[in-house]
């Protein structure tokens, strides 16, 4: 598989670490391209970098500080943390170049009923990597009978988002070009860095970043004309009643779902809802585990509506 257009985007996330890291985990970046997934930062406990196979300590397996931390979460928080309020009410931070850091602490809640978080004690840095190629094979399986709607489930870290992306640069580029919207709502599928996405897309490729997936969804239907809209991480109703208007006015969805198998899709009821509209032909299951990007199943949608009777 061939890695990003920009090659050294992924080293950007070792900025944000403790500077007595940032050495170490560069260099471990570098020469480990494409298999490190994770930087997990937790205080008290050594810093550990997550990956394909196995993981590696860094600083030495010397524990953080509470303060090295904070250290990070600010810097993480460009040292503006009241401009990150929303993302932080969901408990993550999206940085550039589409690295998604994941935070755990104490909820706190303010007296507009807004909820974010304080004490930080854990962060999970994700790299994001643009593995260009991975999808080659399934995307020939999957689309074989011509480019219909498809559901990508799998397991936190199964190569869900990846797909996802070489899926859409594929689609809008030679030989198929397709008018394709991403709906890039955390910026992790174009990375889009001041206007300009640290990942490859395609001629036909247009991005609305940051917007919340309905509205992303229904504002691509209204005045980009698309013929694929792809977006990352579908689940709530507001995400569904999108996708089934935009399929209502022919356009192809291509999305992803967190489930481990179709039994779970199916106890989703946003995503079971959907199933049933008709919004999608089929649906890979990936593997998951230490495989990214390789599909245990590909199902037609009426065999995991079967998985409920």
């Amino acid at each position: 598989m061939a890695s990003s257009s920009h090659p050294e985007a992924h080293l950007s996330i070792a900025g944000y670490l403790p500077d007595r890291l940032i050495p170490e985990a560069t260099a471990l970046l570098h020469e480990r391209r494409g298999e490190v997934n994770e930087i997990r930062l937790r205080t008290g406990r050594p810093a550990v970098a997550m990956l394909t196979q196995g993981f590696r300590y860094l600083g030495g397996g010397q524990a953080l500080t509470p303060e090295e931390i904070q250290n990070s979460f600010e810097k993480i928080c460009g040292y503006s943390v009241y401009s990150h309020q929303s993302e932080l009410s969901q408990g993550f931070v999206t940085l550039p170049g589409g690295h998604r850091v994941g935070i755990a602490g104490s909820a706190c809640v303010d007296k507009s009923g807004n909820r974010t978080i304080k004490y930080i004690t854990s962060l999970n840095l994700r790299v994001a990597t643009q593995h260009i190629g991975c999808s080659d094979g399934l995307f020939e399986r999957v689309f074989a009978d011509g480019i219909h709607g498809t559901l990508i489930a799998g397991p936190p870290c199964s190569g869900k988002t990846s797909l996802l992306k070489d899926f859409a640069l594929k689609l809008s580029s030679a030989p198929y070009y397709k008018k394709t919207v991403l709906v890039d709502e955390r910026d992790e599928l174009a990375a889009m860095c001041r206007g300009t996405p640290c990942h490859a897309l395609g001629d036909f490729c247009d991005v609305l970043s940051g917007y919340p997936k309905g509205e992303g969804i229904l504002n691509a239907v209204r005045t980009l004309s698309p013929d694929v809209v792809v977006c990352d991480e579908i689940g709530d109703r507001g995400d569904a009643e999108a996708v089934c208007d935009a399929v209502n006015a022919g356009i192809v969805m291509i999305v992803s779902a967190h489930a481990c198998n179709a039994d779970e899709l199916y106890r989703r009821e946003p995503v079971k809802k959907l199933l049933q509209s008709g919004a999608f032909d089929s649906v890979v299951l990936l593997k998951g585990g230490s495989v990214r990007c390789e599909a245990k199943e590909i199902l037609p949608v009426a065999e995991v509506l079967g998985h409920g009777l």
